[in-house]
């Protein structure tokens, strides 16, 4: 690239100086004005110092006739002029308490939050308000990210008495005996109308899924295993009790040595009818059923685990046109699972 005029003339230990101190800068826009000099020092015209430090010729113009009137003091972050900072440790608390709640708890009739939102009723209570682009910036400070919330419904038991029996099934799996096993099981649904969910897309476009239209579903009962964490699943086309108990059945086959097999599930219908305690009361003499707390999710190892990961890797945003493709891309996912795990103990 040919030399143009220099802009700026520096002495070699001037030169040196601010060598060393880009160099030390870990402020990047600090450091940016330094290399901006050190440039303008090398003979580079003002469009090509713009385009090897990927900023604009306005702030190339800028740095070099600050320096030319202040010298190096033109290099320093002239924000500290600005005054106390506004958006000071007290702010960030606020905001964050704020963010603990929802509009409809400040009076305001809107459900989710907006930056505009915020920047109001943060100003009612530090008496500061900010810009739009000021409350970007302090967002991404804090971290906060806008997510999709979690569907929850009230778990109608005391406190006390969900926690007591969460606390003794975890008891039961850290002093399981060796003859015995335990597992985690549940149900999943598998709709051919893809489940929506979020997705990287470049700027001005839009994702498109196109739906079958007319849904058709498949069921899996799972259970994962405390100790290996491998999971085994049948598959039917109603969630009923037979489903259920064809989990069950699996179970006494993939433990025969078992003395008593621990199946831990939710309070769903189909784990206590009619049909499944006969079956359970037959066949069933090494089987112990240990019932979670009713609408704790979270609570079954299994859904976080493997459900959910299952339909955010398969289900969500797909695009097979059948259900019997679908469910080959389940069944593969779940083969993989527990590949992974296998992988995982052994390392």
């Amino acid at each position: 690239m040919p030399l143009r005029t220099r802009w700026i003339v520096l002495h070699h230990q001037t030169r040196s100086k601010l060598q060393r101190f880009a160099h030390r800068e870990r402020d990047a826009a600090t450091r940016l004005r330094y290399q901006i000099v050190l440039h303008a020092d090398g003979g580079y015209g003002k469009s090509a110092i713009a385009r090897m430090l990927g900023c604009c010729r306005q702030t190339v113009d800028r740095i070099i006739r600050r320096y030319m009137e202040l010298g190096e003091a033109g290099l320093v972050d002239r924000r500290e002029d600005n005054g106390e900072r506004r958006v000071d440790t007290r702010y960030l608390s606020t905001l964050k308490w704020i963010l603990t709640g929802s509009p409809r708890d400040f009076l305001y009739r809107r459900p989710t939050w907006t930056h505009s939102l915020l920047i109001e009723v943060a100003a009612q209570y530090t008496g500061v308000r900010i810009s739009r682009r000021t409350m970007g910036r302090v967002l991404r400070e804090l971290k906060v990210r806008r997510g999709r919330p979690k569907p929850l419904a009230p778990c109608p038991w005391p406190r006390k008495r969900r926690q007591a029996v969460v606390a003794a099934v975890k008891r039961l799996i850290e002093n399981l005996p060796p003859g015995e096993a335990a597992v985690w099981e549940d149900e999943a649904d598998v709709d051919l109308n893809p489940r929506i969910g979020p997705d990287y897309m470049l700027p001005g476009t839009q994702r498109t899924v196109m739906t079958p239209g007319q849904n058709v579903k498949r069921y899996l009962a799972g259970a994962l295993d405390a100790r290996s964490d491998r999971v085994m699943w049948v598959k039917g086309d109603r969630k009923n009790s037979g489903l259920f108990i064809a989990m069950l059945a699996k179970l006494l086959e993939a433990y025969p040595k078992a003395k008593v097999i621990h199946v831990i599930c939710d309070n769903y219908v189909i784990h206590s009818s009619r049909q499944t305690r006969l079956w359970l009361a037959e066949h069933g003499s090494r089987i112990r059923l240990h019932f979670l707390p009713p609408y704790c999710p979270d609570d079954n190892r299994i859904e976080r685990k493997v459900w959910r990961e299952m339909h955010a890797n398969v289900t969500i945003n797909h695009r097979c046109q059948t259900i019997e493709a679908l469910m080959k891309e389940v069944t593969w996912w779940l083969t993989s699972f527990n590949r992974r795990q296998q992988k995982a103990k052994a390392a």
